[in-house]
């Protein structure tokens, strides 16, 4: 059985899709880009494939990721050809390998984000910033299932900086957050984020924040950067002899379309 990792992006107006509908879309393109997926046993078989820390619903994401488990070998940038084709734009694959290295969620440990608050000056965002960032603990509220919740904010950020858009010279004001927060229990999203701007600095914004995730991995504590969670497998097939998917893909015989 041969493993392969994807990434993909939710943009524009699907980064309004949930989970679940992604789920249903992706399922639909494997079925038409006629994937040799594998199947779990059981009275119910679905396709094995494993979801990593996909972004809330109503944020966009340059970064989501996850692993197909296929019954006969494929060559993972054709396999991203013929899925990318088969799903709507704005659902993108941007990035496949073979998985030789364990743990992809493990690898998945903090996130870099972009908060876009417009009607807010950058000016205020920036002094907003620096109250939550001297905090030693922000403390805000979550709504779950089980009720109101209170958890500390501050501790997951590692990085939070303010910034001026470059493409609104003149208009009327608007701030860029870049964020950089660690995948923690219980989790600490960029809502949180922004209610602790609240919290701490009376920081509103008139409009609802338009987030999108720009990566997501591995958060590296000396450099303070997030690293790509599929470095590691590149550098396994590098280092790695060929293997069944590239061999077929070398030898078989060149087969035109109708």
């Amino acid at each position: 059985m041969q493993r392969i990792r994807l990434r993909y992006t939710k943009r524009g107006r699907l980064r309004f899709t949930s989970h679940r509908d992604f789920q249903r879309a992706f399922e639909r393109a494997l079925r038409r880009a006629e994937v040799p997926m594998a199947y779990s046993a059981g009275f119910t078989p679905h396709p094995k494939v494993s979801y990593a820390n996909a972004a809330p619903t109503g944020t966009g994401s340059e970064a989501e990721y996850l692993e197909i488990a296929l019954t006969e070998a494929r060559d993972p940038d054709k396999l991203r050809e013929l899925l990318d084709e088969s799903l709507p734009a704005g659902l993108d694959i941007t990035d496949a390998v073979e998985a030789r290295t364990s743990g992809l969620a493990d690898r998945l440990t903090a996130s870099v984000w972009e908060l876009r608050l417009d009607g807010v000056d950058p000016a205020d965002a920036e002094r907003a910033v620096g109250a939550f960032l001297a905090a030693e603990t922000v403390e805000v509220q979550r709504k779950t299932k089980n009720g109101m919740r209170t958890f500390d904010a501050r501790g997951a950020v590692a990085d939070l900086r303010a910034d001026s858009p470059a493409d609104r010279p003149g208009q009327e004001p608007c701030a860029i957050l870049r964020l950089v927060v660690r995948h923690v229990t219980p989790a600490v999203r960029p809502d949180d984020v922004l209610s602790g701007l609240r919290a701490v600095a009376d920081l509103a914004p008139p409009v609802p924040a338009a987030v999108t995730r720009l990566a997501q991995g591995l958060f590296d504590e000396e450099s303070g950067t997030v690293t790509d969670p599929l470095a590691p497998d590149r550098e396994a097939v590098t280092a790695a002899p060929p293997t069944a998917a590239a061999t077929a893909s070398a030898t078989a015989p060149d087969v035109g379309t109708a």
